[in-house]
């Protein structure tokens, strides 16, 4: 069975994953965009979202390439698919990346109201799993084949994950950068006690990658 993992995940030095009041102009919360900068500047990123060439190709965009190795499926909290919150409010919003998102595969999408599977260019499901975290890995899982599922994001989506010791390994993208207040990844966290320990620091040109992995069954 593949693993469950978080890859590329942008933290501020003061550990935000997400700034305050995210909304559609602010999807990233205030301040949010500068989490991701290290990214953006990567030939991946711009080879993965806009399909064109250019960008750096060091030790950032290694971090970019291997975060999508070996994925047979992905699983997203539900603002990571769109900005709304309670009920649908309109169906013909298909995510913030338009009609051919960069996932190509499927993609379960944690939410409290059900939604019809959403079929997009380019490869990409979105199944909306209504029925908890559990479900979500469980249907990731099977349709990853053997291969490892990907969790997305966002803060609270992975927060639930660990808090329930179910992720195997957690790729973070230090950020040069602090918000003050948002989304806080660790907040009431024991990581030591799920589990979890730092196996690698690897100094990039605009981010520090941290590598945890969990080495046994938590406390």
């Amino acid at each position: 069975m593949g693993k469950l993992r978080v890859a590329c995940f942008s933290l501020s030095i003061d550990g935000f994953g997400a700034g305050p009041e995210q909304s559609l102009d602010q999807p990233l919360g205030i301040g949010g965009m500068a989490l991701h900068q290290w990214a953006f500047a990567t030939a991946a990123f711009q080879r993965l979202h806009g399909g064109g060439i250019g960008g750096e190709t060091g030790v950032d965009n290694g971090f970019i390439e291997r975060g999508f190795d070996n994925v047979g499926a992905w699983i997203l909290g539900r603002n990571m698919f769109g900005p709304a919150r309670g009920p649908w409010p309109d169906l013909e919003w298909k995510g913030w990346w338009g009609e051919e998102p960069p996932y190509r595969t499927q993609v379960f999408v944690l939410t409290h109201h059900p939604r019809p599977t959403l079929v997009m260019k380019g490869g990409t499901t979105f199944h909306f799993v209504s029925d908890g975290v559990l479900s979500a890995l469980e249907r990731a899982r099977e349709a990853a084949g053997g291969r490892d599922v990907r969790l997305g994001g966002g803060v609270d989506a992975v927060r639930q994950y660990l808090r329930a010791g179910l992720i195997d390994e957690l790729h973070l993208a230090i950020a040069p950068t602090m918000l003050g207040s948002g989304e806080a990844l660790f907040a009431g966290l024991d990581l030591p006690a799920l589990g979890y320990q730092c196996e690698e620091l690897v100094p990039g040109e605009r981010a520090c990658h941290l590598l945890l992995r969990r080495r046994c069954a938590p406390a």
